[in-house]
């Protein structure tokens, strides 16, 4: 369950009676909470869509071999999958990305499973001016 929403890529979640952190792999969304950094153009939209949609919400974590289990800050890397009222599933990685309140990022060397998925989602918010793409980059 997700306890708390940090910002657009990072949640709190009750893992095995543990809470812990979220790091979604392949999006980052523009800055909110970073110290020492400003508010980023359409951070705020991108955090309280992901409150909107994940606080509060059941929700199935999807690892990558390719990422780790971990990143630097310890933050558990994972595709955060949201249970919809009929019962289906739906990426929330890919949501944000569709709706334009994420880029698609690969950290590292070694691309990530839904990579060219998460490119194809990408362009298409591009193509329609979605979200940050129409806010801050007309």
């Amino acid at each position: 369950m997700v306890d708390r929403v940090v910002d657009g890529d990072t949640v709190k979640v009750t893992l095995a009676g543990d809470q812990v952190s979220v790091r979604l792999i392949g999006i980052n969304t523009p800055e909110t909470v970073k110290p020492d950094s400003p508010v980023e153009c359409f951070g705020p939209e991108a955090s309280q869509f992901a409150k909107d949609l994940l606080t509060g919400q059941r929700v199935t974590l999807e690892f990558d071999e390719s990422q780790g289990r971990t990143d630097r800050y310890d933050r558990v890397l994972a595709y955060l999958w949201r249970e919809l009222p009929d019962g289906g599933l739906s990426m929330f990685n890919l949501e944000a990305l569709g709706g334009g309140y994420a880029f698609e990022r690969q950290y590292g060397d070694r691309p990530y499973i839904w990579k060219s998925l998460f490119e194809e989602e990408q362009r298409s918010a591009q193509a329609v001016d979605a979200g940050l793409w129409g806010a801050c980059f007309p």
